[in-house]
């Protein structure tokens, strides 16, 4: 089902330049974003825009998620977390570039959509390389660390310092930063004790929300 919708996005993607690399490209083109999208929504599934799921958060545009995975350049084989799960759909492409022999854990807040999240991606065949924690993403899982690659999909006022903690030496962490009406998506690299931050334009996502986050 939407085969043909899911490779044309794919097309639209690469010729427009928001996305080039071939490892995240083929990785859109294997995942079912109508999976991740409540029932009546799956006509909407490859159309390149947000769409809400409940509870007052959204999934990503796929240009949105396809200029992220590109920046962070997730390969094979390493451990990555996310803070925010959503829908899954955006875990379900980093389990499909780490794999083989990599890991993803992602933290989702809300239990309806952790749960949801968890359920899709296990019936889609991800369970043996994800892992989703229901949990404040704002402090990490720190059991797990270090982790090579950190992205969170839900914009902080700051970036929370757990996080940084987390970061494998050499990693890269991507949150976006800011207002709760507009953000800067920063790239930080780190480097010993020292981060590095750099600026990938102005986005729009939902609240971080947490200790080390905006309050509720």
């Amino acid at each position: 089902m939407y085969e043909r919708e899911r490779k044309e996005l794919v097309i639209r993607l690469r010729n427009r330049g928001y996305v080039t690399s071939d490892a995240v490209l083929e990785a859109m083109g294997r995942v079912p974003r109508h999976e991740f999208l409540p029932g009546t929504m799956g006509p909407l599934a490859y159309e390149d825009t947000p769409l809400p799921i409940g509870q007052g958060q959204t999934i990503s545009a796929p240009h949105m998620v396809g200029m992220m995975l590109e920046a962070l350049d997730i390969r094979p084989g390493m451990k990555v977390l996310e803070i925010g799960t959503g829908s899954g759909y955006h875990a379900a492409l980093v389990a499909e570039l780490v794999r083989p022999g990599g890991k993803v854990f992602t933290v989702e807040r809300i239990e309806d959509l952790g749960l949801r999240a968890r359920a899709t991606l296990e019936r889609l065949g991800y369970g043996d390389v994800l892992e989703v924690v229901i949990s404040d993403g704002t402090n990490g899982l720190p059991e797990h660390a270090p982790y090579e690659r950190i992205f969170v999909a839900a914009a902080g006022p700051g970036v929370p310092q757990p996080l940084k903690e987390q970061l494998a030496d050499g990693g890269m962490l991507m949150i976006p930063v800011g207002g709760r009406a507009v953000q800067d998506l920063v790239l930080i690299t780190r480097s010993g004790d020292r981060f590095a931050e750099r600026s990938m334009g102005s986005v729009v996502f939902v609240p971080l929300i947490g200790e080390h986050g905006y309050r509720e």
